[in-house]
């Protein structure tokens, strides 16, 4: 018999590879950035944790995918032992305009997916280090509610490997502004997930505000310069142990 989560996996995978016939790239951006704390991370209460990221983000003609992958390292200290862990997503979505042949868009809602995620953890650290395979799916929409940029939203059920499954909704966007030769985004995410017989329903805030310092030498867009905060309240599902609360210093470098 299969395995039920290579079934999973291999369904997310369907997702982008289901259309390669005739597919279309509107646009691809594939980046870099290096991310250091400004305060202590809660859970570990270290002062010195550094996450390096790359990121690919796609739009075609059959939907989109989004893709990451953290590598955390925090220094050991008197509180804690060294952390390390690698972290990633992969997220691609189907339309169904494109699936059906059909303009499904009404009103400010401009498209509806086919949503899935794949989320992996290596965690190796101390007491609070565990690994884990997830697998969301279920339904998306991109919604028309600003003049440029993008607002996006994703409802899952999460089959979970270490804890009970739950819902999630994502929400993401990403908002351009421009003050003369200062070029800004605001962009970011929240993940809310419900909760379980084994855990709390935790609430995830991260937004970004990036300054484009590449545009101020004739090359925008292609890096940034800013700081991101994360709200995590009930982290890992654990009321009472941790709400991170946290600014980090980040800088991006577009490829």
């Amino acid at each position: 018999m299969i395995n039920k989560n290579c079934t999973k996996l291999l369904s997310l995978t369907l997702l982008c590879s289901i259309t390669t016939a005739n597919a279309e790239t509107y646009w691809s951006d594939n980046s870099l950035s290096y991310l250091k704390n400004l305060q202590d991370f809660e859970v570990l209460t270290n002062d010195d944790i550094n996450v390096f990221t790359f990121e690919h983000v796609s739009g075609h003609n059959w939907g989109d995918v989004f893709f990451f992958v953290d590598r955390i390292n925090g220094k050991a200290d008197n509180n804690n032992p060294k952390h390390k862990e690698t972290y990633s997503e992969f997220s691609p979505r189907l339309s169904l305009s494109y699936l059906t042949g059909n303009d499904v868009s009404f009103g400010i809602i401009k498209d509806v997916f086919i949503a899935g995620t794949y989320e992996y953890s290596s965690g190796t650290s101390g007491d609070f280090g565990f690994g884990f395979d997830n697998y969301l799916y279920g339904i998306g929409a991109s919604w028309n509610l600003f003049d440029k940029g993008f607002f996006n939203t994703n409802l899952y059920y999460a089959n979970n490997e270490k804890i009970d499954n739950d819902q999630q909704l994502t929400v993401s966007w990403g908002y351009p502004m421009e003050f003369g030769k200062h070029h800004i985004m605001f962009d970011g995410y929240i993940d809310w997930s419900t909760s379980a017989d084994d855990h709390e329903a935790d609430f995830h805030f991260n937004p970004q505000l990036k300054l484009d310092v590449g545009n101020y030498f004739g090359n925008p867009k292609k890096l940034e310069v800013g700081i991101e905060y994360s709200f995590w309240r009930n982290k890992f599902g654990i009321a009472g142990l941790d709400d991170e609360s946290t600014v980090s210093f980040l800088i991006k470098a577009h490829l």
